[in-house]
Order: C-alpha cells, then sequence, then structure tokens
C-alpha cells in the first residue's frame, strides 16, 4: 500500500511513465515507515530528490499525520548549499503538490511570512542554506521549534560534512547540533552524487553520531551506494598549447556540440574573458561567477534552462543543484583540483539525453590556480590563536573589529571563525563573536592529513588528462565504484571524436583578444574598519586630497591573457630582472589606451615615480626609466620604505597591510622639490597590486609632498 501510494506521488513528479528505482524505494521506506537515517551516494540525475519528495508527500498525508496514526508530522526541512538548487527544488516540489519556501539571502523580507506559515503548519517543504543555521536569530528564535517539530531532515550534498570532501563547508557541521535535537524516530536522508569511500564512511558516522533528544539512543544509517556510471556521457581530453588554442578551438567547435551547455573556468576572470571572447565571435553566451548580482544569476540560469543562448560560462559557483535535463555539454576550460569534483560538474550534463559530450581542456596554469585556493586553507594555529585570545567572552566583536588584530583576510578569517564555532571554541552571537572559554585543540595532524588527500587529488586529475585507460572508469574508480568498468565511449574507448586542431584564423583572433593589455586599478576611498586598536591614527574616507586617481595595469594574474606571462614576473617564486621588452611595449599600449580611451587620465603625466622595491628593484626600476625615456618625461626618484622587509610583502588583510605601511613609506627632499615645479600628475610605478594599500599609501604621501594629482600603473593586479 505505501509504494503504491510513493509511485502515485512519483508520477505527479516526474510524469506517467515514471516508476520507482529500486534502492528509491528502500530509501523511501526506510524513512517512511521504518523511521530510520539513510545515506544516498549515487549518480547525479539518479533521482535523490524524488526520494525526498515522496517521502515528504507520503509523511505529510492527512494533514499532516504519522502515515502509521502515532503523531503529527511536520514540515520537511531540506539544508541545500545553492541558490540555484533551492530554486529548482521549489519548482519540482510544486509538480508534486507539495508547497515548499525558502530562507536565503535573497528574500530577506519574506522571512517574517514563512516563519508564520511554518508555526501554522501549511508548509511542506523548507529550504535553508547552512549558513542559516548559525545566524543567530534563526538559530535562537526558529531553529529550536522547527528541530522539535521537522517531520523529516534532509542534508543534500551530504559530502559538504566532511573536511574529506571536494567542498567541505564548516557551516553543514552544525547540522550535529541539529540532529541532536530531533526528537526519536525522525527520519533524516543524506544524499551525495560525489563522495568515495571515506567520505562516504565520515558522513554515515556523522549522520549517526548524534542521539536522539528523548531516548539518547544512537541511529544507525542504512547506506544505499550505487553505480555511478553515466551512460550518455561521452568524455574527453584535449590538449592544447595556450589560453588562445582553447578559446580559438572553442569558437570553431561550439557549434558541433549538442544542443546548450555549460563551459567552466576556475577564476571569475577567466570566465569574464572567455564569455566576452565567445560573443565578440557571435555566439550567444553568458557569464555566471559568485560576484554576479543574484537578479543576473536568475536571468542566466533562465536563458540557459530556455535554450536562449549556447552555454553559461561559469565558475564553480554553477555547481551542485543546477538541474537542467538536456544539457548537452559540459567544457572545462582549465581542469577542476580533483576527479571528484571534475565528476560532480561534468554530472550536469546528460541526465535526460541519450548523448552528451564532457570535454576537458586542461592548461599549464592550472596547478599556479590549484595552489593559490590550497593557501586559503585552515590557518597556522599561532593565528588560531591570535584570534582566540583577541576574543572577549562577555561582548561581542564583530570580523571587521577583529581584523586589524590578526593577519588574515576577511574570508579566510570567518571560514576560522565557523569552524571553531562548530569546534565549540567560539560562538557567533548578535553583533559578531565571542570566545566560549572552553578548551580546544589544533588538530594539525588532521589538517596535514587533509592537504595531503588534496595534494593526492590533484595528482589524480593530472593523470586523468593523462591516462591511457578509459576515462569514465578512471572517475570511478576515483570515487571506489565497486562496479567501475570500462565506457566504451570515451576518447580512449572509442577513438576521439574532436580533433585538437585550429584554425589559424580563430587562432589569431583569440591571441589578439587575449592579447589586449590594460585593467583599471580601483582607487582605495575609506581606510579600513579597526586601525585605532593597533595604533594607526586613520579612520573613515581618505581625505580627497590625499587619494590616487583611477589607475591601470597590463592584466591579472588569473586572465587567460596576460595571466600566465605576469605570474612569471611577479610570482612569488619569480627572479628579478629588468622589465622584459614585450612587456614594456604592453606598458606602452595601456599608456595609450589611457590617454585616448573612454576613460582617459584629467592631463598628461608630468613625471615619473616608481615605489622602491627591496624584492624586486630591479624590475620596478628598469620599468619606471622605459616609461620615462619612451614618455620624455623626467623620472624624480622614488617612494621610499623604512619599514621592515616583510612590510614590503602582501599582508593577510587590509587593515594588517595598513598597519605594516603605516609610517614606513617617505619622499625624500629632492623628489618633494621636483613635485613642486610639476605641471601635471605624478604617474607612480608598481610591479604588482594586491590589497592595492602599498599605491594607496604611496599616493598618499605624494600627493602630501605636493603632487597634483598621482596616477597608479602596475604590471599586474593580483585578481
Amino acid at each position: 500500500m505505501v509504494r503504491q501510494r510513493a509511485e502515485a506521488v512519483l508520477r505527479r513528479l516526474a510524469g506517467a511513465r515514471a516508476r520507482l528505482r529500486e534502492d528509491q524505494w528502500r530509501a523511501i521506506e526506510a524513512l517512511v515507515v521504518d523511521r530510520r537515517r539513510v545515506l544516498c551516494v549515487q549518480r547525479t540525475g539518479w533521482g535523490k530528490s524524488a526520494v525526498y519528495f515522496v517521502a515528504t508527500a507520503l509523511l505529510r498525508e492527512r494533514d499532516g499525520a504519522d502515515p502509521q496514526g502515532v503523531e503529527p508530522v511536520g514540515p520537511t526541512v531540506i539544508v541545500s548549499p545553492l541558490l540555484a538548487l533551492m530554486r529548482n527544488q521549489v519548482e519540482a516540489a510544486a509538480r508534486a503538490g507539495i508547497r515548499a519556501r525558502t530562507i536565503n539571502s535573497a528574500n530577506l523580507d519574506e522571512w517574517d511570512e514563512i516563519t508564520a506559515e511554518i508555526q501554522a503548519g501549511t508548509v511542506d517543504v523548507l529550504l535553508i542554506s547552512p549558513e542559516r543555521l548559525n545566524n543567530p536569530d534563526f538559530r535562537d528564535g526558529v531553529l529550536p521549534k522547527l528541530a522539535a517539530t521537522t517531520g523529516l531532515l534532509v542534508v543534500d550534498e551530504a559530502h559538504c560534512v566532511s573536511d574529506w570532501g571536494h567542498d567541505f563547508r564548516p557551516d553543514y557541521r552544525r547540522l550535529r547540533t541539529f540532529l541532536g535535537n530531533l526528537p526519536d524516530r525522525t527520519p533524516v536522508l543524506a544524499t551525495t552524487a560525489t563522495a568515495n569511500a571515506r567520505v562516504t564512511r565520515d558522513v554515515a558516522e556523522q549522520l549517526g553520531t548524534e542521539p536522539a533528544a528523548a531516548t539518547g539512543h544512537r541511529p544507525d544509517v542504512l547506506v544505499l551506494r550505487g553505480s555511478l556510471d553515466r551512460e550518455s556521457l561521452r568524455l574527453g581530453v584535449l590538449d592544447l598549447p595556450s589560453p588562445a588554442h582553447r578559446l580559438g578551438w572553442l569558437a570553431d567547435n561550439l557549434e558541433r556540440l549538442p544542443g546548450s551547455g555549460i563551459i567552466y573556468t576556475l577564476t571569475v576572470a577567466a570566465a569574464t574573458e572567455a564569455a566576452e571572447f565567445l560573443r565578440s565571435r557571435g555566439w550567444a553566451v553568458a557569464a555566471y561567477t559568485g560576484q554576479a548580482e543574484d537578479a543576473d544569476r536568475r536571468a542566466a540560469e533562465q536563458d540557459l534552462l530556455e535554450n536562449k543562448i549556447k552555454a553559461l560560462v561559469a565558475t564553480s559557483a554553477l555547481g551542485m543543484g543546477f538541474d537542467k535535463p538536456d544539457l548537452g555539454f559540459v567544457v572545462h576550460l582549465g581542469a577542476p583540483p580533483s576527479p571528484i569534483a571534475y565528476y560532480q560538474q561534468v554530472g550536469r550534463a546528460g541526465r535526460a539525453v541519450e548523448h552528451a559530450e564532457v570535454l576537458l581542456l586542461p592548461g599549464v596554469e592550472d596547478a599556479a590556480i590549484w595552489r593559490y585556493f590550497a593557501s586559503l586553507a585552515f590557518p597556522p594555529e599561532e593565528q588560531v590563536r591570535t584570534v582566540l585570545a583577541a576574543l572577549p567572552t562577555d561582548r561581542p566583536m564583530s570580523t571587521q573589529a577583529l581584523e586589524p588584530l590578526v593577519d588574515l583576510r576577511r574570508a579566510r578569517l570567518e571560514m576560522m571563525l565557523k569552524v571553531l564555532d562548530v569546534d565549540g571554541a567560539v560562538r557567533r552571537v548578535r553583533g559578531g563573536w565571542l570566545a566560549t572559554g572552553e578548551p580546544w585543540t589544533y588538530d594539525e595532524a588532521r589538517l596535514r592529513r587533509v592537504a595531503a588527500a588534496r595534494a593526492a587529488e590533484q595528482q589524480a586529475m593530472i593523470e586523468y588528462a593523462s591516462t591511457t585507460g578509459c576515462r569514465l572508469r578512471y572517475l570511478r574508480e576515483c570515487l571506489d565504484d565497486a562496479e567501475a568498468a570500462d565506457c566504451g565511449r570515451c576518447d580512449r574507448c572509442a577513438g576521439p571524436l574532436f580533433a585538437p586542431e585550429v584554425s589559424a584564423a580563430s587562432l589569431t583572433v583569440a591571441q589578439t583578444f587575449l592579447g589586449r593589455p590594460g585593467v583599471q586599478v580601483a582607487p582605495k576611498r575609506l581606510w579600513p574598519t579597526g586601525l585605532a586598536a593597533v595604533g594607526v591614527p586613520l579612520k573613515g574616507r581618505i581625505a580627497p586630497t590625499e587619494q590616487a586617481l583611477p589607475g591601470r595595469a597590463v592584466g591579472r594574474l588569473s586572465d587567460l591573457g596576460w595571466g600566465g606571462r605576469l605570474r612569471d614576473l611577479v610570482g612569488p617564486e619569480a627572479p628579478d630582472a629588468p622589465v622584459p621588452d614585450d612587456v614594456t611595449a604592453a606598458v606602452i599600449e595601456v599608456l595609450k589606451a589611457w590617454a585616448h580611451g573612454d576613460d582617459p587620465w584629467p592631463s598628461r603625466p608630468a613625471g615619473v615615480v616608481a615605489v622602491r622595491s627591496r624584492t624586486r628593484p630591479s624590475l620596478v626600476g628598469s620599468l619606471a626609466e622605459r616609461i620615462a625615456t619612451v614618455g620624455r618625461l623626467p623620472l624624480l626618484g622614488q617612494v621610499d620604505s623604512t619599514g621592515p622587509v616583510a612590510a614590503d610583502g602582501p599582508r593577510g588583510n587590509s587593515a594588517q597591510r595598513v598597519r605594516a605601511l603605516h609610517g614606513t613609506l617617505t619622499v625624500a627632499g629632492d623628489v618633494a622639490a621636483a613635485l613642486a615645479g610639476l605641471d601635471g600628475p605624478v604617474l607612480l610605478v608598481d610591479d604588482l597590486v594586491d590589497s592595492g594599500w602599498t599605491m594607496t599609501m604611496a599616493a598618499r604621501e605624494l600627493r602630501r609632498a605636493g603632487a597634483q594629482a598621482v596616477l597608479p600603473l602596475a604590471l599586474a593586479l593580483a585578481a
């Protein structure tokens, strides 16, 4: 009887011909009849969402009564990582007659209404982000009652719970508290398509860790793990020598790729550049990154769903949860850092079509990008202890107030605080963070093991690109799929479908496009908050008479075009040497465009000043000299640094950078005298703009010494 009702709900959800898979039924039966905890590790497109929607419908039958008639059943709570997934899930629930609502950062004005609906029992499904679990108002005002009345808890993309998973998110660990507050016999479902055996064990253990509130019983977990084969996918790799070759290849071959699809890049800059290039070649594409406005992302998603565009050029912001059943292809411009992450992303394609193309176009720059993101991992113990010592136990301190006290950028500081919160060492409250005073141990051994696992995943991704065996089998084995076998479809099994050749015309156009130098350097307008706490008497708005004007750089280190060349010059391991001729030529092109472009400088520079560099004196000095020579401008000298050598390097955050630089930059008397006689702005030259504060504070000193205006010019922007 229960299975018949389940099949009827599935048909409402997926169509008249839909039938439950055997493991779908096993999961539903365990949740609805046995009220167990279940972990589903199943391939993308298998139908994991059908399990929790069918289970929800059965649990909510008869006005929220338990199907066994024991007690009322509250709403299903789905913890979901991305807004794109939430929007898809709300629409899917409606097809099954299930009323779903979501609480997230994009619908703040609806929270009170939704909370009232939950309390009135009119919501069947509530979707929330893991971050919402520790919002102080939600955690203290909504979560306790929600946990006590939840009819089914769903943890979607459950690999995020595990720090062994490819996309660990500290906020997911707060589910342990939620699990501990659930009434006895509350079913729990965790789902993922990307968990190897180690991650599966970790997630299963965490699901069973917290005893039920009423009985203290630790529930067992039913693990349903299926084959990860994807019969519709044809995998291939194309080894192309440069970003220009990769863009040129896309311009030549995009029409051969079926339907519409996704082109993944590793960085925001690469997504923006690739989308702009393809649009210039007549293709209807849109860029999709985490930096875009939510409304723009929604519009781009909808255009792809309706096949109004050929592709979204996206970062991993378009990852878990985006559901387009007829997606015809996934192309990667650059390799993700693990086969598991790659499998998750390519799984977007071919869900409801017989054939979909999956192509990887790796780049030599991939490893450098992986290293950068790896550098954002959990900080060293000394920095963590500094934060714990700085946090009071009796009054909250904001993240902004903490920044001047610790050498960490905000995103990394916030990630660290989330982990400490989960570990019980700190607590987020309205107004900031509190130290709990609870003992806390820095688990260095575990962090080393996680770092080693990440390094092994990166090596495995390199090996995937070069393997002579079946590509899908390789990915399935990386995910510990016991049924892994040769697919018979990939370029290794059946031969390549696409050749790596690029037409001369497309290559030339791509090289010209990527070879265009010049990006804007935005000036700083405000001092970082909290500088008084570290003895720096600066706050509020930077005085207009001390500000720099908008500047320019040749490119970003993350650019597809100039990124690699600039990393060779200013990367952490780059040797100091005079500026090369090709880079000098690019700088001259930047200056010409700056003078005659859409946003020109207010007047021609009247002199050149270099920022003294103790790490690359030859590079910066020769650059300033050559600009002065070509532009027939006086080379006035340098802004000197009297601080420690460490002050020359990038700092963790803006407050720390200003603290390190304050009082260390000086303008010598002869330079100041030369400034007094200039009738025009000064061109301030440096190699790399990272935080932007060296340029800002050097410009401030020049303005205070008499410069009419300062135009910053650098070889590279860090991001």
